[in-house]
């Protein structure tokens, strides 16, 4: 057995001994983008448990290696580390590829709060997740409404719409997870349909800057971007639980992430809000429920260089618009404006009954990108919506059929490339196409106010930004869109008429019968947007950045063929067929001063829109259901100019002051009037206080003031009242006095487990229970807004 076992040792050693262990490694680091020497990196050779250093061309070599697999983990300031297993069989060689730009890597490596600018030398705000998610129960208008200049009109607490430097609507892009969201968004009562649960920050770009995103989008853009995914093996989420007394409802929002080392991730979320009737501080206001679900799925791959994305979401929000806003006629409006309390006031419930809404809005989304050495990323997306909006009139026939029926489908696809394998001048390109159709239900007994159509959207763009030096950067940009609208609409033979169509537009019908006239608008638009910019660093702390955009924006199908009554907006609303383009210049500046014990930012722009399309009132008409004002659409040239202000001040390290005004002019031009529906003069103060060794404790007082809006146009006009056979004044006009409320805020957190983190939250919105009537709320003429409310927040981080 000796022999044997002799045998062994011996053919072992000679092994060993004759075992080639004389192969080299030569590396050689550079970065991904521009192909640069990444000199200093630091070399962890796994194998041999051993360090090295890259020298100052990038290069290092490793010696009297054996044949077999080497295992290497790089690391480099900024990057994240490198971990590679080569096989050795003779001397070797690799081009070792790293990535040095710390914004680009946050999109993919890392997991956090903080929100990046998207734009170099555009007037940006943003909002991060752990703002975000103090309005869980909310609405997207109600928690932008936190950046300066940015307001919000609303009809009732629950269908905000946001307002940018005094406009909204079409005039504003909502990008959410990079889709251009597609959802009847020219009526003023219609709410985007986002779940803010969904998004993990907040960006938003003021002014036609960001024409990456869009061109029309004349008021500015606002993008939703979801939270970054963790490339590591883990499971992780987060589960937000909310209760409130006004409304005496409950909001749920739940995410789940499971990622994986190599890039593989999957992501659920889920939302449920329940509100019955809310509450003004002297009486219930009736039917204002909300009742609201939704569901986001994601899944795919992301690393640095490539990756695919598939995500699906949808979302239902059916929503009480309060009773006492739903007049028969113009003298239920004369009454409704002359009594101080709503004509319509009942215990609370839970039911939602009508006047509602009840829409649903899906999005699937797939998205490929792909990272080139040296050259750049290229991206190609596509996504589908299917927006479903229901809206329920009381009616005597039958409530339970909707008295508007609009189905909205869009196809879009888009390609972009982003050459910036040159760090000082990166140059973006991309294509941008899109089909939509939209339907309107012929079967609900109600003459429908917006028609079928079909709308073809092409856009291409190219934006630089070139870092002129250290401390300037210099952007530009250009866009062109071709829209198409091909449209069928029955209009009365006398409506035709009375705007003249049959002398303007006898080309485009198709039949006449019934006393009805059939056409077929088709329109070709074409749009060119342009923008500039400069950012400039004067000092470590103070900077200033000055941009120009150029703008023009097709008219929305409700602006060229609204005709009849619009029963949500209980009036009737009239397109004009000759209605031209916007186009929009805007110059915008902005002075800055960096973080420390003062931070301060101003901005100041003027905007000035040729053909400005306005809907404004214009007499009554007789129904029917008796008489309704009349809304026309019109154009004129308006300039609108304003500051917005925002500063913090740090008393002490644990008191803190902080401010925010907004001042806006809106002017018609040509008429020399106001233009209507101007933001008020807003200021907000906080002042709050943190004891990170109170379990974190922190709590915010904060005093919230609105001036009377004393420039507007009036638009008052008198009617006949039936009952008296007096003439009497219908008010729509006169805005409503100034006010004041405080709201306080509160939280602590504190750790369950070493994964496990507990937020709890007290909010109290309108101390001292306020009874107010905001000027840009469309139900101002029937109730006031909100009254005292405590919300109850518990996070739970896992």
């Amino acid at each position: 057995m000796k022999y044997y076992l002799l045998i062994v040792v011996l053919c072992f050693l000679n092994l060993a001994h004759t075992q080639n262990c004389t192969h080299s490694f030569l590396g050689e680091i550079k970065d991904f983008h521009d192909g640069t020497p990444m000199s200093g990196a630091t070399i962890y050779i796994e194998t041999l448990n051993s360090y090295t250093t890259a020298d100052i061309n990038g290069k290092f070599t490793i010696k009297n290696l054996c044949e077999g697999t080497l295992v290497l983990r790089i690391s480099h300031v900024g990057c994240e580390p490198k971990r590679l297993e080569i096989e050795i069989d003779g001397d070797t060689y690799k081009e070792i590829n790293m990535e040095h730009h710390i914004e680009e890597l946050h999109e993919i490596m890392v997991s956090g709060n903080s929100a990046k600018k998207l734009t170099k030398t555009a007037q940006e705000s943003q909002l991060n997740t752990e703002i975000i998610e103090r309005f869980s129960a909310l609405n997207l208008g109600d928690a932008i409404k936190q950046i300066s200049g940015v307001s919000s009109i609303n009809t009732g607490n629950s269908i905000v719409k946001p307002v940018i430097n005094g406009l909204h609507s079409s005039r504003i892009s909502l990008i959410t997870n990079g889709v251009l969201l597609q959802d009847q968004e020219w009526g003023i009562e219609h709410a985007p349909n986002v779940d803010l649960n969904t998004a993990g920050s907040i960006n938003v770009i003021k002014g036609a800057s960001a024409l990456a995103y869009s061109g029309d989008a004349i008021g500015g853009v606002i993008v939703l971007k979801p939270a970054n995914i963790s490339l590591k093996d883990s499971i992780y989420g987060k589960t937000i639980l909310s209760g409130q007394t006004n409304g005496r409802g409950y909001n749920i929002a739940s995410t789940l992430t499971k990622s994986w080392k190599k890039g593989w991730f999957v992501n659920g979320q889920v939302s449920l809000k329940r509100f019955g009737d809310f509450k003004a501080p002297d009486y219930n206001l009736t039917n204002t429920g909300v009742n609201a679900k939704g569901l986001n799925l994601s899944t795919g791959f992301k690393t640095f260089e490539k990756g695919f994305i598939i995500n699906y979401s949808y979302l239902n929000s059916e929503i009480g618009i309060l009773s006492a806003a739903h007049i028969g006629s113009i003298n239920d409006l004369v009454r409704a404006i002359n009594n101080r309390e709503p004509i319509l006031v009942k215990d609370f419930s839970y039911d939602i009954n009508s006047p509602r809404q009840d829409v649903t809005h899906q999005i699937l989304k797939t998205e490929f990108y792909k990272r080139f050495k040296q050259f750049g990323r290229i991206q190609i997306q596509y996504d589908f919506q299917n927006n479903q909006r229901l809206e329920y009139d009381i009616r005597r026939d039958d409530n339970n059929r909707a008295a508007i029926d609009l189905n909205l489908k869009t196809h879009a696809i888009k390609a972009n490339l982003k050459l910036d394998a040159n760090t000082k001048a990166v140059y973006h390109f991309g294509i941008h196409t899109r089909f939509q159709n939209n339907f309107a239900n012929p079967e609900t007994g109600i003459k429908r106010l917006i028609p079928d159509y079909d709308k073809y959207d092409v856009g291409v763009f190219a934006i630089s930004n070139l870092k002129l030096k250290e401390n300037t950067i210099l952007d530009f940009g250009l866009r062109y869109d071709f829209n198409r609208i091909d449209a069928k609409k029955w209009f009365l033979e006398s409506r035709w008429e009375e705007r003249n169509y049959n002398n303007d537009f006898s080309d485009i019908v198709i039949k006449t019968e019934n006393a009805q006239v059939l056409a077929n608008p088709v329109y070709n638009f074409h749009n060119v947007s342009v923008s500039a910019g400069i950012s400039h660093k004067i000092s470590k702390r103070h900077s200033v950045l000055f941009n120009y955009g150029l703008s023009q924006r097709s008219p929305n199908p409700s602006e060229l063929f609204s005709d009849g009554l619009h029963h949500s907006a209980a009036r009737i609303e009239l397109g004009d067929l000759r209605i031209k383009q916007e186009i929009s210049n805007r110059f915008g500046g902005t002075y800055q001063i960096q973080p420390s014990n003062l931070s301060l930012q101003v901005e100041g722009f003027a905007n000035h829109i040729k053909d400005f399309i306005q809907i404004i009132p214009f007499g009554t008409e007789q129904t029917i259901r008796g008489a309704f004002p009349v809304w026309n659409y019109t154009q004129t040239n308006a300039l609108l100019f304003g500051v917005d202000i925002t500063a913090n001040y740090d008393l002490t390290e644990q008191w803190n002051i902080n401010h925010k005004s907004s001042f806006l002019k809106g002017r018609d031009v040509e008429a020399k009037t106001a233009l209507i529906d101007m933001p008020a003069f807003r200021t907000v103060n906080v002042l709050g206080y943190t004891n990170k060794k109170w379990l974190d404790f922190n709590a915010n007082l904060e005093s919230e003031c609105v001036f009377r809006q004393n420039d507007y146009p009036n638009f008052n006009f008198e009617t006949l009242n039936p009952t008296t056979q007096e003439m009497v004044l219908v008010d729509i006009s006169t805005p409503p006095p100034a006010y004041h409320v405080m709201h306080f805020r509160s939280e602590i957190t504190t750790a369950l487990s070493k994964k496990t983190k507990l937020n709890i939250g007290l909010n109290v919105s309108n101390v001292f229970n306020t009874s107010y009537r905001e000027y840009l709320n469309r139900l101002r003429y029937f109730a006031d807004d909100l009254g005292r409310n405590f919300m109850l927040q518990l996070k739970l981080n896992y």
